[in-house]
């Protein structure tokens, strides 16, 4: 057996790496991204990404569990989750009501305890693939509420006086758009990788999976216009690459060829269907302005 069959296979305290990410043939992941996933598991360490939106974070998850052939589970994080809520929730309204009403389930409390996303990890009977997305849209003590369950991998239900331990450790992976910090406590537990955003070679590759049968002439004049659009200072929020194939699927839907994306200076052309790209009305009006008085300086 050579050396990486022996570590492929090699179980880390019950943590059995079956097969290390590769990527797969529907999510472009650069080399760095790649050792990122791996460097997580190896250390059982849940893996923060951060970047941009539309960067790939959310997919990221989903495309490890299926390259590894693992159940994906996932915790979309919403400005009022509470970390509790991942763990179990106690239903105590439904059971003073059928204690009201001489339900025999009243007797065992265990009916009434909703698992939650990591409960369901931690009982799974093989290894998952746990998301945690957009853990910064919640509370900041939202990540601390979750050090001591992530680190050991269990927690203590309190109503019926249990200890969940995980069988299998999850592979955890936390996605973040940086929309406010994360405590030192919580970074210090995670590996920490931000995906860049694509350049123009990795996003060609990008749309060569999505549109594998679309025109290179109109693949080149989109990517021109888009990375202009990208450049121009004071855009609140520039185009991403979820926006971009939203926008090639129209300009192909509309069969908008490459020409229209093209006039004698190509970063005067206001790009058809441009609304894909610019998602508010002070971007749109600081692009037609900046068009207009490059026209009017022709």
């Amino acid at each position: 057996m050579s050396y990486t069959e022996l570590f492929n296979s090699f179980d880390f305290r019950g943590l059995r790496l079956i097969m290390r990410f590769e990527g797969s043939s529907q999510y472009v992941a650069t080399d760095d991204l790649k050792l990122a996933v791996n460097a997580a598991a190896t250390l059982q360490r849940p893996l923060l990404i951060k970047g941009e939106p539309g960067t790939g974070k959310t997919m990221l998850a989903e495309e490890v569990a299926a390259a590894l052939g693992m159940p994906l589970l996932q915790w979309h994080i919403k400005s009022t989750t509470k970390a509790q809520q991942g763990l179990y929730e106690y239903d105590a309204v439904s059971r003073l009501r059928d204690s009201q009403l001489g339900d025999e389930r009243v007797r065992e409390i265990g009916n009434y305890i909703v698992k939650g996303v990591l409960w369901q990890a931690f009982a799974a009977e093989e290894r998952t693939v746990l998301l945690i997305d957009e853990i910064d849209k919640a509370d900041i003590e939202f990540p601390n509420d979750l050090l001591r369950e992530l680190d050991r991998m269990e927690f203590h239900v309190y109503e019926t006086r249990e200890m969940v331990r995980a069988r299998h450790r999850p592979l955890v992976i936390i996605t973040s758009n940086n929309e406010k910090e994360l405590p030192d406590a919580f970074l210090r537990r995670c590996f920490f990788h931000y995906i860049k955003f694509p350049d123009p070679a990795t996003m060609q590759s990008i749309i060569d999976v999505h549109f594998p049968n679309i025109r290179r002439e109109l693949v080149s004049a989109a990517l021109s216009t888009f990375f202009e659009v990208r450049d121009i200072p004071g855009l609140k929020k520039k185009p991403s690459t979820s926006e971009l194939l939203d926008w090639l699927k129209l300009l192909m839907a509309e069969e908008i060829g490459p020409e229209a994306l093209r006039s004698t200076d190509n970063k005067l052309a206001i790009p058809p269907l441009h609304g894909a790209l610019l998602k508010n009305e002070q971007d749109v009006h600081l692009f037609e302005r900046l068009v207009f008085m490059n026209r009017a300086n022709r």
